[in-house]
């Protein structure tokens, strides 16, 4: 008689088929890409199914391992609800919080506008150029920049995000622009588009870029939260009109009834309600 798949590969197909590659998945499982390489073709095997295309891209799932993929959704949403309900006995729980970079640096830096130590979350910060997932559970609290669509995530639209031009001085005339491997953000876009020709220095990350700009090299679009209190940036434009951007704060519709999850829900909407 044929036995249930085993817990642990289903663990381990999920974290592969979420993270996209072996190297990303034994890093957040703790055990070697080759051990995961060789249970999956043991797990393949088994189960009588190709769930993966090998490639240079790394690993694609097939129209199984797709389908097996969304059924693994309700095991790790099980697995966050126990491990949700022994950390509640221990004391506080961790609420996973995933934001753009400057909003994740916002809600970092000012901390202590919205928590406490006596409060009954303790803050954990995620950081990922990519949506972490709602509803697979890999973050509790996500704060995007556009409406999400799907069923099962929990939204609240809690203000807008501008932006404008910022640099060291007004004399300063080239721009930051984004590296090869950068992601292209809707700000940096913009910059490309229309001063393209003006770029003066690169860089693959916005901190970089900011840096870049404070030190006088180029001119660089940030959000207003941001550059109007960095040291060292004038601002030299309104707020731009086509950047302007929604902020939404999301969660997955079950969980944020839970009641360290709603604390922090709570907290962080009413501190990004009232960031100037």
């Amino acid at each position: 008689m044929k036995t249930a798949p085993d817990w642990n590969d289903l663990a381990y197909f999920a974290a592969i088929a979420r993270t996209g590659g072996l190297s990303r998945a034994a890093v957040e499982l703790g055990v070697s890409p080759a051990t995961l390489s060789r249970r999956m073709k043991l797990f393949e095997a088994e189960l009588s199914r190709r769930l993966f295309v090998h490639g240079a891209a790394g690993y694609t799932l097939t129209a199984d391992g797709q389908v097996l993929f969304e059924r693994t959704r309700t095991m790790e949403d099980a697995a966050r609800q126990i491990a949700l309900w022994r950390d509640a006995g221990a004391g506080r729980v961790c609420v996973r919080i995933s934001a753009g970079t400057w909003t994740a640096q916002d809600l970092a830096e000012n901390l202590s506008e919205y928590w406490t130590a006596s409060a009954p979350w303790l803050p954990e910060f995620m950081y990922c150029d990519l949506d972490l997932d709602i509803a697979r559970r890999e973050v509790d609290i996500g704060i995007r920049n556009r409406r999400p669509e799907q069923p099962w995530v929990a939204r609240r639209q809690i203000g807008w995000v501008d932006y404008a031009v910022y640099a060291a001085n007004a004399d300063v005339q080239g721009w930051i622009g984004a590296s090869w491997n950068a992601p292209i953000t809707p700000s940096m876009r913009w910059v490309l588009d229309r001063y393209g020709d003006a770029v003066t220095a690169k860089a693959n990350t916005p901190h970089l870029a900011a840096t870049l700009a404070r030190a006088g090299i180029g001119r660089i679009v940030l959000p207003t939260f941001v550059g109007g209190r960095m040291e060292g940036l004038t601002c030299l434009s309104e707020p731009i009109v086509d950047l302007r951007s929604e902020q939404w704060l999301v969660s997955h519709h079950e969980a944020r009834n839970e009641a360290p999850i709603r604390a922090a829900l709570d907290a962080i909407t009413d501190y990004l309600k009232r960031r100037p």
